[in-house]
């Protein structure tokens, strides 16, 4: 595991203000300005999970692809979950760099707040690959509220049900055929920590996800199952939910110490090391990832 980026993590990467840019939801990555880093051009690999078989949900973009492209570089073969058709040829371009990798790829289209589309996941992926070494809980779905009164029932459920009932299906239907040694990551956010208020839906989620976490961990050590469950807290990344759910995007990134949003490349890296040999000693954890933002 290694990376081309070298400097100054201030500089490294472009700071806001950004230009108004707005999308509608789940956004697409060829329209954001500037382009998110995935780690295409700087990521190597050095085949620490040859062999694996890893499932990353909302990998089409963001945080999500650039886990596929460097556990693809470390060897494992990738299964790419995601939901909506204009996400289509961000998912194809994740196929695409996972191919280049030299593993293999399989796409699976589908809305993964239903039970029955991660229990396919889970079996599609066992017919194709006969096993499942890693689960990356990562898609995830938030969206901007001035005010109480405008979170609807509708908005309010959809939310858990993207962020937290999908890794329950999915945990729930794939953990049976992870052997011992095997991962599940989650992603929860610094806002389990220091909740934007005008993400009060998906703040709460994501720190659902954090007692998720290590009430899972601990029932697998307990199980004996050798399961390690583990999750990461990104601060601001930049990605295409950015701009379709936050209106002043223009200075995202601007309230951490490092001054900026991070890109999918700097996160990516976490999540190979859970998935890793090399953390075989940890298991309940939540490792941050905010750009300097305090996590205590």
């Amino acid at each position: 595991m290694d990376t081309k980026r070298e400097g100054n993590p201030e500089t490294l990467y472009p700071k806001p203000p950004f230009k108004k840019q707005p999308q509608s939801p789940p956004g697409e990555t060829k329209k954001m300005d500037p382009l998110p880093d995935h780690g295409e051009d700087t990521y190597i690999g050095n085949n620490i999970l040859k062999g694996k078989v890893a499932i990353i949900t909302g990998a089409d973009s963001g945080i999500g692809k650039a886990i596929a492209i460097a556990m693809a570089r470390e060897g494992a073969d990738i299964v790419i979950s995601y939901k909506d058709d204009v996400e289509d040829e961000d998912a194809n371009d994740t196929v695409n760099w996972v191919k280049k990798a030299g593993t293999q790829a399989l796409l699976f289209k589908g809305d993964i707040r239903q039970e029955l589309t991660c229990r396919k996941i889970i079996e599609e992926t066992i017919s194709h690959f006969g096993k499942i070494d890693i689960l990356v809980n990562n898609a995830a779905y938030q969206m901007s509220y001035k005010d109480l009164k405008d979170i609807t029932a509708e908005e309010w459920n959809k939310t858990f049900e993207v962020n937290l009932s999908a890794m329950f299906y999915l945990t729930k239907y794939a953990y049976k055929h992870i052997p011992k040694g095997g991962s599940i990551i989650n992603t929860t956010s610094v806002n389990a920590y220091d909740p934007n208020p005008t993400l009060l839906p998906y703040a709460a989620s994501k720190a659902a996800i954090q007692n998720f976490t290590s009430n899972l961990a601990q029932k697998f050590l307990e199980d004996g199952t050798g399961i390690r469950v583990n999750a990461v807290a990104p601060g601001p990344v930049w990605t295409p939910l950015i701009p379709s759910t936050i209106p002043d995007h223009e200075k995202f990134g601007d309230n951490t110490p490092i001054g900026r949003p991070g890109q999918p490349a700097e996160i990516a890296p976490i999540y190979v090391f859970l998935a890793s040999a090399a953390a075989s000693y940890i298991s309940g954890a939540t490792i941050p990832a905010t750009g300097g933002r305090i996590t205590i």
